[in-house]
């Protein structure tokens, strides 16, 4: 099967994420900056979801770029993996409407470990599909990358109960060590290869 309708149905669905996410922010009744102050916490969470929805958008763009076909078992792991982005609206709403409570922390990062489990395993799909001994699986490796990333996601779920702030600090160092598309996958899309 060609990739181009699970690349298209993908982006369609992580562009409305990002628009759900903001239409859940409401819009202060006054007209002072300090009014804008109860929306601190939310805004905050929106902006750290916004980044986590684009670093995946980012990723999987180049990832379906480095791929030419896909089969049945790809399709059903890219919708494991939009099952779990979808579910980031509401987290994002719950933690930001808390102020970061502990559980709505905590669930948040079940969110974003289940959503990098997902990621993982589209690899895997797309790698079983194309070969072991294609670019992409060479591309991709070990992906120490994605396991650091679950472990540090494992690790803030419970320091959450901790401090919730610890757990939003994880969750941001992972954003930061993919900030910058996948440079495995790069090299492929440089190189003209598969």
């Amino acid at each position: 099967m060609h990739k181009n309708r699970l690349e298209a149905f993908s982006d369609g669905v992580m562009a409305i994420l990002i628009t759900i996410m903001i239409l859940e922010i409401k819009v202060p009744e006054g007209h002072e900056l300090a009014d804008l102050k109860p929306l601190t916490a939310p805004l905050l969470a929106y902006l750290m979801s916004f980044i986590f929805l684009g670093i995946y958008w980012h990723n999987h763009h180049h990832l379906m770029q480095a791929v030419k076909r896909v089969n049945g078992k790809i399709l059903w792991a890219n919708s494991h993996l939009l099952f779990w982005l979808s579910l980031v609206p509401v987290g994002t709403l719950w933690m930001g409407e808390s102020h970061f409570a502990t559980t709505p922390t905590a669930i948040y990062g079940v969110m974003l470990c289940g959503a990098g489990f997902a990621y993982f395993l589209l690899t895997r799909s797309l790698v079983a599909h194309h070969g072991d001994d294609s670019h992409l699986a060479k591309a991709l490796g070990s992906d120490i990358k994605g396991k650091a990333s679950l472990l540090i996601y494992l690790a803030a779920i419970g320091l959450a109960f901790v401090h919730p702030y610890i757990a939003v600090a994880l969750y941001l160092a992972v954003e930061v060590m993919w900030l910058v598309p996948d440079a495995r996958i790069e090299k492929i899309l440089l190189s003209g290869s598969e």
